[in-house]
């Protein structure tokens, strides 16, 4: 498991969609091995979702070719 304090808070970035206005946004953390450790971008030191690389991949082709 990997906490929040121990990701160093520059390897962290939310996406070139998000706003900067403080809505509804996630973060991800570059640089971990085999995962990719998501957070609330409104909650930074909340919980950490831990996805395999396999299922992160997964999610993001699906939501490129979603529509609401």
């Amino acid at each position: 498991m990997t906490k929040p304090a121990s990701i160093p808070e520059e390897n962290w970035r939310s996406s070139s969609y998000s706003q900067s206005n403080g809505g509804e946004c996630i973060e991800v953390a570059d640089g971990i091995t085999h995962a990719v450790p998501i957070r609330d971008s409104k909650n930074p030191t909340g919980p950490i979702l831990i996805a395999s690389n396999a299922s992160w991949t997964t999610f993001v082709t699906f939501a490129k070719t979603a529509t609401v």
